[in-house]
């Protein structure tokens, strides 16, 4: 960001939020400490039929998921469209980072990072070394005009273009998917203008799951949509990696039956996938600035064999799922 830029575009915040009361004043109050000026931005709740105090909260601070985007882009008065979900923390910089970038460059989309932080134990560490990865990949496939991934956590898109893309139309039936799904919709028409922002000042924080029940129901639902990504770089990569653990595993299973030689393609496997995988987290735990998460790469590399393969699996059988409360089918 140049040092004397002084931004023009007003911004519409759109949080869909759905039981958040644990979480929505903290957000809330994390957006109004911005040093983006006050008079270039608001917020727009969109309270998805929460059973707690949600509601209640937000009416009391007085400030005022695809539906629920879809009601807040229409009600919108902002140019440029960002969204994030009640449970983030927004760094004081972030609209500011966003709208150089979106000025500047002229970008129609932008994706930027998120990231867990406060974790309590194993799972959660290894929550966030995984997802710190993927943010790595993110960034790099934006850059690379390969692969187009985003969180609706941390996005940013013209008003102007969500229109122009028809909005959400031929991905409403799919419950997950309105940050990568759209991105993409995006790309295939403005290719060369969508961006990530490799900032870590523009990072929304957000907590792990702290459970494997919660955690699994979560990257179940993402497994979901994979079947619908429109870019096969993606898949790609995705089924490389599925694949690999599937083999870790099956080669550790068969070493009672074939020995020696089994044995040997086991830590072969073992290696390569640790050697990148180390090379990869290294790099962004040294961007998000947390090479504490490191400590615990060893542990996480088992659970993440584990994880690879039962996800793979249960994306493409199980249909119905929980979702904040919800049946989903």
């Amino acid at each position: 960001m140049p040092p004397d830029f002084q931004p023009k575009t007003f911004i519409s915040i759109i949080i869909p939020v759905r039981n958040e009361e644990a979480n929505i004043h903290k957000c809330l109050q994390s957006i109004l400490k911005q040093s983006y000026p006050k008079d270039l931005y608001e917020i727009i709740i969109i309270d998805d039929h929460s059973t707690d105090r949600t509601a209640a909260i937000i009416t009391k601070l007085k400030k005022y998921k695809k539906k629920a985007i879809e009601l807040g882009v229409s009600q919108a008065r902002g140019s440029l469209i960002v969204t994030t979900d009640g449970d983030c923390i927004a760094q004081p910089e972030w609209l500011l980072l966003l709208a150089s970038l979106y000025e500047i460059k002229n970008a129609k989309c932008i994706a930027a990072p998120v990231n867990f932080f406060q974790e309590r134990n194993l799972l959660e560490r290894f929550q966030s070394l995984d997802y710190a990865g993927t943010m790595l990949l993110t960034g790099a496939g934006i850059h690379a005009r390969t692969m187009r991934l985003s969180n609706g956590a941390n996005l940013a898109y013209a008003k102007s273009v969500f229109y122009e893309v028809n909005r959400f139309e031929g991905i409403n039936h799919l419950a997950s998917g309105d940050d990568m799904m759209l991105v993409q919709k995006i790309a295939a028409q403005y290719p060369n203008d969508i961006y990530f922002l490799k900032n870590p000042n523009a990072t929304v924080f957000t907590k792990a799951k702290p459970d494997w029940k919660s955690f699994l129901q979560q990257r179940i639902r993402w497994a979901t949509k994979s079947s619908a990504y429109r870019e096969w770089h993606i898949a790609f990569v995705l089924a490389m990696v599925f694949f690999l653990c599937c083999n870790i595993i099956l080669s550790l299973l068969l070493i009672p039956f074939f020995g020696s030689v089994m044995i040997l393609i086991f830590f072969m496997q073992s290696i390569i996938k640790i050697f990148f995988d180390y090379q990869l987290l290294h790099e962004a735990c040294h961007f998000f600035k947390r090479k504490d998460l490191m400590k615990s790469f060893l542990l996480s590399q088992l659970l993440h064999i584990i994880y690879i393969v039962m996800i793979g699996f249960a994306g493409n059988i199980i249909k119905k799922y929980e979702w904040k409360g919800r049946k989903v089918t």
